[in-house]
């Protein structure tokens, strides 16, 4: 009978190929990994775990396909050891293999029903090895495989006894098939001669979907068919818990018992098992069909994921067996507790072969870290995407049941990894989706044999002689394509690109040399390349993919490691990369925190800690190439590195010596530093302007993307940073010119602290009294919210310091009592939650005192006459000192205010302040004496005081006949008649008016003579001030200070004349007075010409004591009378004295002498004199000059009271003296008067001025001046020619003027400037000749110079005549040279103008000048003739103009122009000069015509030309400036081509069209070097005029947005060259841009995992402006895909309740466009929902109790009329593990009755209202139920939990069931 495969998946096969001689032992060798083997940190463990061999792994770490599968009893693991008799064939290992993969058991599956004590069955599996003697078919590797039986003892102890079993598992693959063939029986084949595997599906279909009885039913042609699938518990055997939690369900149940051994072995030697020779030891065949349901446990129901087929046991017409296959035992439990048991056994069931339809389940993985929260990078996820709502990336979220499932990892995070259930996928495959073309020797996909479609999904193509995959584009929809051990080498990866569902991709086993062209599968998972020739991994970024197998090749370098953000688990063993130190530390770096196992193993702890210890960008280092190193050297090589390729891209002389960024933490500033230092040799370097840019990646240095905004040194992580790397990009600027950027890259941002700390306090203000100083403090908050700080201040000295009290914020005002010390300004940062951080402080310098300074400067006091103001003001500026105070009056005329009194704050007001204002300033002074600002304050007017009188007082001898008067200051204006009356008292006090005496009438009057009365009493004046206005005021009472006394009557008591009675003299009169006080006595002087003259008096000398004697007294008496008076009026007695003798004339003398007059030369003196003694008679004058030496002289003949004083008196002192004689002849003595001088010379003049001389042409003129003023100096002369109308023309200051042509016709004036020799200078005189006249035009000599070829002959002549005209020139070129002067008949006129140039023609003749002169009238001379000395001689060979120019591309002609005379042979020749400034010349180029070849490029070529003379003589190489750089064309842009169509969401990518032209087509092969394209939008929708450029968008291909539809959009291609240049910008336009089909992306569910906890979906729209779209909620049990709606549950948010524990919370999102189109519907998950901690706690404690008791009200009364809680009565819940009962309480009247009592058996549930939060339904069945009102939620949903709990623990009902689903 035929055997056919029951698997469908590239599983099988590669176990199959164990045998294959190249594989030595398939636990060192993963050649095309198996998923079940190499996602053993995904699905695959996860796959065992679910088969009952979760546990079974082996502990020293080799836990390969090939491992052994143990089941653990009793907490210990008993080993299987190998039978060294039983050897099982290479198709046996297969099917053992197979059965394995299948059904989640290993090869080697025996049972055994033995006595133990509690009749337990143990299945191990042994790890196939390989066979150390025995071989099978010549070469190839024997394995061995035993079947174990344990036997359990009753004393605990367990033993292992070995039988003679024989394998029962062979493989059915078609390679098997065919290598069987020479063994066994005829078996049918189709033509191709592969096995037949297509007969009778129905068959199994009936019997797969017919069998209830709990057996696993088989075909009847095959009895001796064992089912693969692990046996199901029997009702009559029971199952413990720990039995239980050591097994796991499978995907069927079976009621049968397990058979004995006895059995088996009758079993094995059947017929039907001997059919087929090579399988002789095989004990079972295949399975036919599951059994999918049970009786076991109450009629549970399996699922209906569970009861579908795989699609290999559909297809497979295997017989029906005779036996039953042997069944072990499976834990109920495992099927009903767990979700991860359905989810596993659903991933059994439907996968007959591991056909990977399963995998079509899953969603796109969540880890897709080509998502990025800040970056606009859209996934190209296909399919339904889930994402977790509480991770970023969350890297370890657990896929949805498929063949990969995923095992419970041995880390604590990966315990806690939930399944995200993909879309459901038909398990039921058909022809029309799968492919098995699997060892057909097929060698092109174009063949007959290949029949590709686009619906097919699985494609086995495997064990073939394919080397090229086209055709495989046509498989848009493949899932699962293996294409191993073909003929692949490498290239041809291009069809692939649309296999954009392709999730397992098989490559092993061929000669692929590279990678790099595989391009990017957005959902592949699985990539083997075992066992190629790979040198490295580079290749494209795979965005989904978890298992990467490449072993068995020649990896030796990590360069170019892709983007690998979802990889789990990355095998290289026999790698040459394996040789290299902690190369596992590299991966993880590579990788990053998603790779869970390396090289099979879990990552190494030590690995992992190792690989923190590298730098940051090491990963992008290696990535580039940098061969990886330990970590010590890691941070110096990575410099090195990178700074050796930054090297290139920075300017000339530039280079890079740090790179670096601070590990970055939450909200803590994060510093990046560069540094670019100039080379030594670079002495004039610019420093450069560096500017930055932060950018955010993944949690692996990948996909930065920038962060707006963030352009400084410094970066502030924010909390969504937390985990991710950051980058910062440092671009140079040297002079307004880009370079490339350098970078820097982070170690992934800390999660901040919490504790928030202070960066920097800043200090504001400047540290002086009275300014303010205000404090801020930078705070890093760590993560913790931002709070209010602690603000304080201190004050700092010396000797202490104090806090300020109430200097709480944070600005402060400076005091006086602060200056001297410092102010200390303290911030202690306290976030929101209260944590506060450690206080840091900052100190100002010593606070200084302010500058002086007074404020509020005021006059207090009333501005009245006779007050008494006062200034004050407010200081400030330190201790004060000695302020002044100044009071200044207002001027009544000016206005001014002038100073009135210094020193005193206070003033009093007087008389003459009255009607005028007060100025007081206030100057302050501090204590160290420093003067501030005078501030100033100005009174109002001050108005006049009523009159009174201040400061009264008697003044006077208070005795009889004595005057005495009154005085006092008067206040109020100007006094008018005050008046005073006298009194008398005998009290010295004055009391009243009664107790005076009146001794005199008011009076005005303030004097009074005492009266004889008063004496004896004390005088009392009475002063009643009035003012001039009559205004009278209070009057005012004063008393003398002593009585009255008593006094003589005047007298004098002598009388005399004192003096010398001479002419001229004085004589003083004296006398004595007695008599009291002198009053106003009376003297007179008297001359008398004798004796007895009465005399007359002497008017001059009335009332005077001393008279000075005349001339009019000379020879006669003086006398003088005196009558004394005393002050009261009385007179005494006149008494007289007369002089002895008689007045003498004096002699004579003057009284006064002096010289009237200025001391100046020229000056006019007169003599002032007064002569005393006698009459004066001739008196004798003498002038005297004194000279400056000293020396004295009389000046002859100056003798008059007058004196002119000449020249000779300069310098000198004059003086006059006078003999005074009397008439008498008598002589006195000589007076002289005083010095006057020093005599001052005069003001130099000039009195007379003339010209002398002919005023005519080359005439010679001079001048005759006189001087006078002193002695004469270097007096000034200036010539001047007058013009008529025009400025005076300065000719010359020498004393003879030549007259010149120029002067003919003007007047010479002549100013004449006298100076002194002291350098004073006089008033210029000036004079003006007459006409000057012309001379004879007259030509004095002609001469000719040296004449030579181009230089310019000037002749030499020598004019005179007057102003010469225009005179006339004539040149002329001759053979021979003249010696008379005439010019010869031969003689060639060749120029008429005065000065000429030789041509190249007269070189070699003689030139002759004929000159007429012509004075300016126009009067001619004589000619005059003159011949050059020698014949003209040519110039120097010299060429000028050497240039160059570029004719056409590439083709350059030099030219110069020659100038010396007639050119000879002139040498040319071409250079070429490089960029650093060197030139070589070029070979062979000699003419003026050079065409640019390659060398040329990037050089400049250079022209030299050398003149070469006819005659010989050689000129100087010149050359001309070089050309231009020398380039080739540039690469050009014939136009632009679209490809894609401009809709949303769509990608354009422009193609350029190259000219057709060798030249072109050269210039893009050699010198194209990239082409750069900028995309832009028109600014207006539809527009085409202006377009706006996109950022960051330089590819040459571009993803429509959203952003664009309606626009047009522009590419703009410029393709530059290797030489940096670029060529003009080619663009192409598009038509505007149509909105794409409606789409969500990142679709996710945000919320906690919490059954009390609110859920929102959130997603990116594109697809046009969204409209209405569509959001339905659904629930789902882990691992099914039937989704639960949840009706009314359409909105953003929803609201989780008690009934969504255990279940996934799913939002399926259609978009909708606004104009109606609607999208594919997208769907999110929640993980599973998990009770709220607080509610979990407390329902588990009340089921540990295992009985409890609720309060809860009914209502009798549900009726919607009634409202209120009027029908509410008390009930107990009563809840135990058997049963529920709701009792009413018993009353005084009445006994506690139970109204509703049940078990949990169905239709038993419990019904939740998502309306009212308070009310629960406990439903015992369709008749019996109660509503119960409780008082919260949390009471309900612990009530809903605890009942539920109880309902599935202790009686096992489904969950589904309580919740009536």
């Amino acid at each position: 009978m035929e055997e056919t495969s029951l698997v469908d998946s590239p599983l099988e096969s590669d176990l199959a190929d164990l045998t294959d001689p190249n594989i030595e032992d398939y636990s060192t060798s993963n050649v095309a990994e198996p998923p079940t083997e190499v996602h053993e940190t995904s699905n695959a463990e996860s796959l065992l775990n679910n088969a009952g061999f979760g546990e079974a792994l082996d502990e020293e770490g080799e836990d390969n396909v090939s491992q052994e599968a143990k089941i653990h009893e009793s907490g210990k693991s008993h080993a299987a050891h190998a039978d060294p008799e039983s050897t099982l064939p290479d198709e046996g290992v297969k099917e053992a293999n197979v059965g394995y993969a299948q059904n989640g058991l290993s090869n080697g599956l025996t049972a055994d029903n033995g006595s133990g004590k509690n009749g337990k069955s143990e299945v191990k599996v042994k790890q196939i090895q390989k066979g150390a003697g025995s071989s099978l078919h010549g070469g190839k590797s024997s394995i061995k495989c035993s079947t174990l039986v344990k036997k359990t003892h009753a004393s605990g102890n367990s033993g292992t006894s070995s039988s003679s079993s024989k394998p029962f598992l062979r493989s059915s693959s078609s390679s098997a098939l065919a290598r069987r063939q020479d063994t066994s029986a005829p078996q049918s084949s189709n033509n191709n001669g592969s096995p037949n595997v297509a007969s009778k599906p129905s068959v199994l279909k009936k019997h797969s979907a017919t069998s209830t009885s709990g057996t696993v039913v088989s075909s009847p042609a095959t009895p001796g068919r064992r089912s693969s699938i692990s046996g199901l518990s029997t009702p009559s055997r029971p199952t413990t818990p720990a039995t239980q939690s050591r097994r796991a369900s499978l995907s069927a149940l079976s009621t049968r018992s397990a058979p004995s051994i006895t059995e088996l072995n009758k079993w094995a030697t059947s017929p039907s098992s001997k059919s087929n020779p090579p399988l002789k030891s095989a004990v079972s065949k295949r399975p036919t069909s599951l059994s999918l349901q049970s009786n076991s446990d109450g009629g549970k129901t399996i699922p209906d994921f569970l009861k579908r087929s795989s699609p290999s046991s559909i297809r497979s017409p295997i017989p029906s067996a005779g036996k039953s296959p042997v069944p072990s035992k499976i834990s109920p439990k495992a099927l009903s507790s767990s979700p991860k048991a359905y989810t596993n056994s659903k991933s059994l069931a439907s996968n007959g072969g591991l056909s990977g339809s399963a995998n079509a389940q899953k969603k796109p993985s969540t880890t897709d870290s080509f998502t990025n929260k800040r970056s606009s990078r859209s996934s190209e996820g296909a399919g339904l995407t889930s994402r977790s709502s509480n991770e970023r990336t969350p890297a370890s979220t657990d896929r949805a049941p498929s063949m990969l499932s995923r095992r419970k990892s041995l880390t604590p995070e990966s315990r806690d990894t939930r399944f995200i259930p993909l879309p459901p996928v038909d398990v039921k495959a058909g022809d029309d989706v799968r492919l098995d073309l699997r060892g057909q020797k097929v060698r092109s996909l174009d063949c007959n044999l290949v029949n590709l479609t686009p619906k097919l999904e699985f494609v086995y193509l495997r064990d073939n002689k394919l080397s090229s995959m086209n055709g495989i584009e046509i498989l848009k929809r493949v899932k699962v394509l293996d294409l191993s051990f073909n003929e692949f080498k490498g290239a041809g990866f291009e069809p692939l690109t649309t296999c954009k569902a392709l999730q397992q991709l098989y490559l092993a086993g061929n000669q692929i040399t590279s990678l790099s062209g595989l391009p990017q599968l957005p959902n592949l998972e699985f990539l083997s390349v075992a066992q190629n020739k790979l040198k490295s991994l580079a290749m494209a970024a795979q965005p989904r993919l978890q298992v990467l197998a490449a072993s068995k090749n020649k990896i030796s370098t990590l360069k170019g490691f892709p983007h690998l953000p979802a990889l789990e688990h990355l095998r290289l063993e026999e790698n040459p990369i394996l040789d290299v130190p902690h190369i596992e530390a590299g991966a993880i770096l590579l990788v990053g925190p998603t790779l869970k196992k390396f090289n099979d193993r879990d990552l190494s702890t030590e690995e992992v800690k190792l690989s923190q210890s590298y730098p940051a960008w090491t990963a992008f280092c290696v990535q580039e190439g940098l061969e990886f190193c330990s970590p010590e050297e890691a941070l110096e090589s990575t410099k090195k590195f990178m700074f050796s390729k930054w090297k290139d891209q920075l300017p000339p002389g530039y280079l890079v010596t740090e790179a670096y960024v601070d590990r970055p933490s939450e909200e803590d500033p994060c510093r990046c530093r560069f540094k670019i230092q100039k080379e030594s040799k670079i002495s004039e370097a610019v420093d450069l302007d560096l500017h930055y840019q932060w950018h955010i990646g993944d949690r692996t240095p990948t996909n930065f993307v920038p962060i707006e905004g963030s352009t400084s040194e410094v970066y502030w992580p924010k909390h969504e940073d937390v985990g991710y790397h950051l980058k910062v990009e440092c671009t140079p600027f040297l002079q307004d010119v880009e370079f490339p950027p350098i970078f820097a890259i982070s170690l992934p941002v800390a999660a901040g602290t919490g504790c928030p700390r202070v960066l920097g306090i800043i200090l504001e203000g400047e540290p002086v009294e009275g300014n303010i100083i205000s404090g801020s403090a930078k705070v890093a908050w760590c993560g913790g919210t931002p709070g209010t700080g602690i603000v304080s201040w201190l004050r700092k000295s010396e000797n202490s310091s104090a806090a300020i009290i109430g200097a709480e914020d944070y600005g402060y005002s400076l005091t006086l009592e602060d200056v001297g010390a410092n102010l200390v300004f303290m911030y202690t940062p306290v976030s929101s939650e209260g944590i506060k951080g450690e206080p840091q402080y900052a100190m100002t310098s010593t606070v200084q005192a302010a500058a002086p300074c007074v404020s509020d400067v005021r006059i207090l006091g009333d501005a009245v006459e006779g007050n008494v103001i006062r200034g004050t003001g407010r200081y400030f500026g330190g201790k004060e000192g000695s302020s002044t105070y100044e009071w200044l009056g207002e001027d009544p005329d000016t206005g001014e205010f002038k100073y009135r009194s210094r020193g005193s704050s206070e003033y009093l007001l007087t008389d003459e302040d009255v009607g005028l204002r007060l100025m007081f300033i206030y100057t302050p002074f501090n204590s160290e004496g420093i003067c501030g600002d005078p501030i100033s304050a100005v009174t109002a007017r001050v108005l006049r005081a009523p009159p009174r009188v201040n400061q009264l007082r008697i003044v006077g001898d208070i005795r009889e006949g004595n005057k005495v008067v009154v005085s006092g200051q008067f206040v109020g204006g100007v006094e008018g008649a005050s008046r005073v009356q006298w009194f008398k008292t005998i009290s010295p006090h004055v009391m009243s008016d009664s107790d005076l005496d009146a001794i005199s009438t008011s009076k005005i009057a303030k004097a009074f003579r005492i009266p004889l009365g008063a004496i004896g009493h004390y005088l009392v004046a009475k002063y009643t001030p009035v003012r001039s206005d009559g205004e009278s005021g209070e009057a005012a009472f004063v008393i003398s200070d002593s009585p009255v006394e008593t006094v003589l009557p005047p007298s004098l008591n002598f009388l005399s004349i004192t003096g010398d009675f001479l002419e001229g003299e004085t004589l003083t009169a004296s006398y004595g007075y007695i008599g009291g006080h002198e009053g106003g006595s009376h003297y007179d002087w008297y001359i008398h010409e004798n004796e007895y003259d009465p005399g007359s008096t002497l008017p001059e000398a009335r009332q005077q004591l001393q008279h000075f004697v005349t001339k009019e007294a000379v020879h006669k008496l003086i006398s003088f009378r005196c009558t004394p008076v005393r002050d009261d009026g009385t007179v005494g007695e006149t008494r007289s004295t007369m002089s002895q003798e008689r007045i003498r004339a004096g002699p004579p003398k003057l009284l006064r002498l002096k010289i009237l007059g200025d001391a100046i030369e020229g000056s006019m003196l007169q003599v002032d004199k007064e002569y005393c003694g006698g009459e004066e008679g001739y008196s004798k004058l003498q002038w005297f000059l004194t000279s400056p030496d000293g020396a004295q002289r009389e000046i002859k003949g100056a003798n008059d009271h007058t004196y002119a004083i000449c020249t000779e008196d300069i310098d000198g002192f004059l003086c006059c003296s006078c003999l005074p004689v009397r008439n008498d002849g008598v002589k006195g003595d000589i007076a002289v008067s005083p010095l006057l001088g020093p005599v001052l010379p005069g003001p130099p003049m000039c009195e007379s001025l003339e010209i002398c001389g002919p005023l005519v042409e080359s005439g010679r003129i001079s001048f005759k001046a006189s001087y006078k003023g002193g002695e004469k100096g270097l007096c000034r002369h200036e010539w001047r020619r007058k013009v008529l109308g025009g400025r005076d023309v300065f000719l010359s200051n020498n004393e003879i003027l030549e007259l010149t042509p120029e002067e003919v016709g003007s007047r010479i004036e002549l100013v004449f400037t006298p100076v002194r020799k002291d350098g004073f200078t006089g008033i210029s005189k000036k004079v003006v000749s007459d006409i000057v006249v012309d001379a004879e035009p007259e030509g004095k000599s002609l001469f000719i110079p040296n004449c030579f070829e181009d230089m310019e002959l000037v002749p030499q002549t020598l004019y005179f005549g007057g102003r010469e005209g225009e005179s006339k020139y004539t040149w002329y070129r001759i053979s021979h040279k003249i010696d008379e002067p005439q010019i010869p008949d031969e003689a060639e006129p060749v120029g008429s103008s005065m000065v000429f140039t030789p041509k190249l023609e007269d070189v070699g003749t003689y030139l002759s000048l004929k000159w007429v002169p012509v004075r300016k009238d126009g009067k001619h001379g004589k000619p005059l003739i003159a011949c050059s000395r020698s014949p003209v001689a040519p110039a120097p060979p010299s060429v000028r103009e050497v240039t160059i120019k570029e004719v056409s591309s590439g083709m350059f002609v030099g030219d110069g122009e020659y100038y010396g005379g007639f050119e000879g042979d002139s040498k040319l020749c071409w250079y070429r000069e490089t960029a650093d400034g060197s030139s070589f010349q070029i070979e062979g180029a000699t003419s003026k015509t050079y065409v640019a070849c390659e060398d040329d490029y990037t050089c400049r070529v250079v022209f030299g030309y050398t003149p070469v003379r006819i005659d010989g003589a050689v000129g100087q190489l010149i050359f001309s400036e070089p050309s231009s750089v020398i380039y080739p064309e540039l690469p050009r842009v014939q136009k632009l081509i679209l490809s894609g169509k401009a809709i949303e969401g769509e990608v354009l990518t422009a193609l350029e069209v190259i000219p057709k032209g060798d030249s072109q087509q050269r210039v893009w092969e050699k010198y194209k070097k990239d082409v750069k394209y900028a995309w832009s939008r028109s600014t207006e929708p539809g527009g085409t005029d202006s377009f706006e450029a996109i950022p960051l968008q330089r590819s040459c291909s571009y993803r429509v947005r959203l952003e664009d539809v309606g626009y047009c959009m522009r590419c703009e291609c410029i393709v530059s060259d290797v030489f940096g240049r670029s060529a003009d910008p080619v663009s192409i336009l598009t038509a505007p841009v149509a909105p794409g089909l409606p789409r969500v992306d990142k679709l996710e569910v945000e919320g906690r995992g919490y059954h009390t906890n609110l859920y929102a979906v959130r997603g990116i729209y594109s697809g046009g402006k969204e409209g209405k779209s569509l959001i339905q909620w659904f629930r789902a049990m882990a691992g099914s895909p039937d989704l639960i709606p949840l009706p009314g549950e359409v909105g953003r948010m929803y609201e989780a309740n008690v009934d969504d524990v255990g279940y996934r919370l799913i939002a399926v999102y259609t978009p909708i466009r606004e104009d109606g189109i609607a999208g594919n519907p997208t769907s999110t998950s929640t993980e599973l929902i998990e009770v709220e901690p607080e509610v979990a706690k407390e329902v588990k404690q009340k089921l540990e109790t295992g009985a409890v008791k609720f309060e809860a009200l009914r209502d009798r009364d549900r009726s919607p009329v009634k409202h209120g809680f009027g029908s509410l009565e008390r009930r107990i819940l009563d809840v135990n593990r058997k049963r529920v009962k709701v009792v009413k309480p018993g009353s005084k009247t009445s006994f506690p009755s139970t109204e509703i009592r049940g078990a949990y058996t169905p239709p038993f549930h419990v019904e939740l209202f998502r309306n009212d939060q308070h009310r629960i339904k406990i439903v015992i069945d369709s008749e019996t139920e109660v509503d119960l009102m409780v008082q919260s939620r949390h009471i309900r949903d612990v009530i809903a939990l605890v009942i539920r709990g109880f309902s599935q623990k202790f009686n096992s009902t489904p969950l589904n069931l309580l919740l009536k689903m």
